[in-house]
């Protein structure tokens, strides 16, 4: 393991030096977070124009693409994170993929409703066995069974790696999310934007969805953080610098 990963990632993975960072790192991401989404949401529920299909039925999409992006993309950093913790027992990596489901689940709950309600004007249904909301309703079952396995166990490092391994197991459901579409022969529409290439969807549309993906990014590395910190104190509680944090504290 030390052959490939650099100083500096050691380093971090140590839990002392990781909760420093993290808690030097939160208020700037919730800061970013805050002003990015606010810009983004106004952008794109005030400025950006009307569909001329779709209406303003279509301002949705400002919330449920970037919730539904947010789903796959903690799913994916936990089943990586998993795996470290499973392959070379990284106690931090148990932490961030533990810590990382309750806020996957959050988006991707918040994706399915928001998703039920620009799906009633659109299909005429709040709910069709699509196999885009079908995989998408998977991926929240896997969270709550990677959240409901972890404290199912007194011990919670046996409970995380039990949690880890169907969290990575799950990880095959990430493509069939994102290409369901492709795959299948769907309601839910096709991809409209393009992070690396063409985009179908106006600019005037696109910047303020790119601003609250933004936004949603830097609310999970903050909200990661603050959970992670919490989390590392219980699990080294007995050590030293546990106990100079409490002090620090205590002295404020």
């Amino acid at each position: 393991m030390s052959t490939w990963i650099p100083l500096w990632l050691h380093k971090l993975g140590s839990p002392p030096t990781f909760y420093r960072v993290a808690g030097a790192v939160r208020p700037w991401a919730m800061g970013l977070a805050l002003l990015c989404g606010a810009i983004g949401l106004y952008g794109g529920l005030v400025l950006a124009p009307a569909d001329y299909q779709q209406g303003d039925a279509y301002r949705i999409i400002f919330i449920h693409v970037p919730s539904a992006w947010m789903s796959m993309f903690i799913y994916a950093v936990m089943g990586a994170a998993a795996f470290v913790a499973l392959v070379w027992r990284v106690k931090l990596a148990e932490v961030v993929a533990m810590e990382s489901a309750p806020i996957g689940a959050a988006f991707t709950f918040i994706t399915l409703v928001t998703g039920s309600l620009w799906g009633k004007p659109m299909w005429g249904t709040w709910w069709t066995w699509d196999a885009r909301l079908t995989s998408e309703l998977v991926l929240l079952f896997l969270y709550l069974g990677v959240i409901g396995l972890y404290h199912a166990f007194e011990d919670r490092r046996q409970g995380a790696r039990a949690a880890g391994f169907l969290a990575i197991i799950g990880i095959i459901n990430v493509p069939i999310v994102h290409w369901s579409v492709t795959w299948w022969n769907t309601l839910h529409q096709g991809s409209t934007v393009n992070v690396f290439g063409h985009s179908k969807m106006p600019w005037d549309m696109l910047w303020p969805l790119l601003m609250v993906m933004l936004a949603t990014k830097a609310y999970y590395a903050a909200s990661l953080c603050r959970r992670a910190r919490t989390d590392l104190l219980a699990l080294e509680s007995g050590k030293d610098w546990v106990r100079q944090v409490a002090e620090t504290e205590a002295g404020r």
